[in-house]
């Protein structure tokens, strides 16, 4: 990399302290940063005519001197900006409003060109101003005149102020030339993929001639980020199949023929999709490279069961499982199913619990073939011997820093990570290129579908008294979800305040004759079992509760789910709700109450009542509302992409098949600027540690 690039924005010229102070805001510390903070559309204002030629609806730059400048009120108390321009074939009016300061601006006899909207009042024509600059002789338009960016506006900078900035730097690249940027990939694959030359790309997304050539920029530059996310995928892949496992597993036909027992002895029958997981799973596990394999599939499909097998294949083999899970209530509903499983089945398979709140002494632990923990598996003075497999479930909701710690509680283990959460397409082919998938594809037999209904506002005391009928009639239970106040992956003691008060009113106004439990994640680990096992002896009918504790909590008599504030959520995150209940083969109900009148939330609200498939659900938000609604909350490793899509699979497509071809056909190092580039997305992949 250019060391011009890591030039700190304190070097831009003519930016002041309060500027550069908002620019780290928004993390861009560099010239580097700077360039890669791209457009998010574009005006073009490229049409520059005689004012008297003008006509009504174009868009057009306009360039003269400021004749004159009036200042009134309009009849409605506006405070009205008006101005003449006048060149030689004649003059024009253009107006702004509640801008005073603009008459410091444009004063009588300065030069400077206005881009807007042409428009008629009466018999006369004016100008509906969008962009304007002062005109200086040694300086080129950058607001005006041309195919102008526009960008998000962030941390207090307005777009006028970044595009200025940007300019700055891509001045002082058209002086040094092409070498400024190192192009990243071979000829071949340049040409094979029709793409630009990496120098005008960055020169033509910012400032474009044209918006053929914009577009073509945009294509490159997204090319590079899906290019470099993939290439690190196949990197790690190939150095992962490098190592070798220390605790070596055996498939002899005694173990086999265990496992079938194991199997044959559960409390229902493994679904086909199921089977074929497993084996896929256990095939991997016979290797002597170690497993990286993510194992997908709905709420509900029977994951857990297909990771317990794993783990007694492990036993069976003299070594240890970890499983680590995202909450408490999830580590404890794990500990006791599973034990459950074991004392039916007469196993000596022995399992520990460790949690914040739950510390069992080195000697259990040096017992146990299966640990299930929280992220308290990961504490220093925790150690562990003789581990053959790791299993993370709901692998999103860990940070970078914290799977690889608990990775490294073994010496190369079998790693399996597990989701709910529906994964499209082009993110598994893009963000999970260094892992197999495997996916349970059906639900258990007897499962019925969910019926889901999106209740607004008017329809919400109806809503509460069905439920109310439904638990006094069918000895059924439900949940009651309320959403986070504020834009964060924890509760706040502002969203606990105010579920603490809806716990209230609902409790006082709407169910009084049923009892009814609060749950939330600032409650003590103590308190949160009391609650948990009360609702599942059927002492409380209702649960009110956050969606932080969304994962794990399974209670079979439970067939309602409401969701307050559905709006709030991604669907892949209702779908995850949703699959609180249905849990048994009674039928079950989900409520949307919303109270939101907009079209696009009512549509996709909608769209989600009909769809009970994830992974129909996912690729809606991921075509809608981006990646980030899929997994609900952005966490340390999380890829934040600038330019390119997840929903464009033909891009993905086009850039794996180039990675492939690329690690085929050339050396890493060959390539300086490539592996400068690489660095960062190494270290974000859930193997590279």
């Amino acid at each position: 990399m250019n060391f011009f690039w890591n030039t700190p924005v304190e070097s831009l010229p003519k930016t002041s302290g309060l500027t550069i102070k908002k620019l780290k805001s928004a993390d861009i510390n560099n010239y580097w940063e700077l360039i890669n903070y791209f457009p998010s559309r574009y005006e073009d204002y490229s049409l520059v005519c005689p004012i008297n030629f003008v006509q009504v609806g174009e868009t057009v730059t306009l360039t003269g001197q400021i004749s004159d400048s009036q200042y009134r009120l309009s009849s409605r108390g506006y405070k009205i900006q008006q101005f003449v321009l006048k060149d030689n074939s004649g003059s024009i009016r253009f107006i702004f409003y509640n801008q005073p300061y603009l008459f410091n601006v444009f004063k009588k006899g300065y030069s400077v060109a206005i881009s807007g909207l042409i428009e008629k009042t009466g018999q006369q024509l004016f100008m509906r101003p969008k962009e304007y600059e002062i005109l200086q002789p040694d300086k080129q338009p950058i607001h005006t005149s041309r195919i102008v960016p526009v960008y998000p506006e962030k941390a207090g900078l307005s777009c006028k102020t970044i595009r200025e900035k940007v300019w700055l730097v891509i001045s002082q690249m058209k002086m040094a030339g092409d070498n400024m940027i190192a192009e990243l990939f071979p000829q071949e694959i340049i040409q094979k993929n029709s793409l630009l030359a990496e120098y005008d790309a960055y020169m033509n997304i910012h400032f474009p001639l044209s918006l053929e050539i914009a577009k073509q920029a945009g294509s490159r530059l997204a090319f590079d980020e899906l290019f470099l996310i993939q290439l690190s995928g196949h990197l790690v892949k190939k150095k992962w199949l490098e190592n070798e496992v220390t605790n070596k597993f055996t498939a002899s036909p005694e173990k086999g023929k265990k496992i079938k027992e194991f199997i044959s002895r559960l409390p229902f029958v493994l679904t086909a999709s199921q089977k074929t997981v497993l084996d896929e799973i256990l095939n991997d596990m016979k290797k002597t490279t170690p497993m990286n394999r993510l194992l997908q599939g709905d709420v509900g499909s029977g994951k857990t069961i297909v990771a317990l097998v794993a783990c007694y294949f492990t036993y069976l083999n003299g070594f240890k499982s970890i499983l680590m899970v995202p909450t408490e209530i999830l580590a404890k509903q794990h500990f006791l199913s599973i034990q459950t499983i074991l004392i039916k089945q007469n196993s000596t398979l022995k399992i520990s619990l460790i949690t914040g709140s739950v510390k069992p002494d080195s000697e259990d632990i040096k017992q146990a073939d299966l640990i299930i923990g929280t992220h308290a598996l990961i504490e220093k003075k925790i150690l562990f011997n003789r581990v053959g497999l790791v299993i993370i479930d709901e692998q999103h909701r860990f940070g970078v820093i914290q799977r690889s710690l608990l990775k490294e509680k073994g010496d190369y283990p079998h790693l399996l990570t597990m989701t709910a959460t529906p994964i499209p397409r082009t993110v598994a082919l893009t963000l999970y290129g260094e892992l197999d998938i495997s996916t349970i594809e059906e639900l258990p037999e007897g499962r019925k579908i969910i019926k889901t209904y999106v209740v607004p506002k008017q329809k919400r005391i109806a809503g509460y008294k069905w439920i109310a009928k439904q638990i006094h009639e069918n000895n059924t239970q439900a949940f009651i979800v309320c959403p986070l106040i504020e834009e964060s992956d924890s509760e706040s003691l502002k969203t606990v305040k105010a579920v603490k008060k809806e716990f209230e009113f609902l409790q006082s106004d709407i169910f009084p004759e049923l009892k009814i439990g609060l749950l939330h994640g600032k409650m003590k680990s103590a308190e949160k079992d009391k609650v948990m096992k009360a609702f599942q002896e059927n002492k409380y009918q209702i649960l009110l509760t956050t969606s932080v504790v969304e994962v794990g909590i399974d209670i079979p008599n439970a067939t309602i789910m409401l969701i307050e504030g559905a709006e709030r959520y991604g669907l892949a995150q209702l779908h995850q709700l949703r699959g609180r209940v249905g849990r048994s083969n009674r039928q079950s109900y989900c409520f949307l109450f919303t109270e939101s009148l907009s079209e696009e939330i009512l549509s996709r609200l909608t769209f989600f009542s009909k769809n009970n498939i994830g992974i129909h659900l996912a690729e809606y938000d991921l075509k809608h509302r981006g990646v980030g609604n899929i997994f609900g909350i952005e966490q340390h490793g999380y890829i934040n992409l600038k330019i390119a899509s997840l929903s464009d699979f033909q891009l993905a497509k086009k850039t794996g098949d180039a990675a492939e071809y690329f690690i085929s056909n050339y050396k890493i190092n060959d390539y300086d600027e490539l592996f400068f580039r690489l660095q960062p997305l190494l270290s974000q992949k859930v193997t590279k540690d």
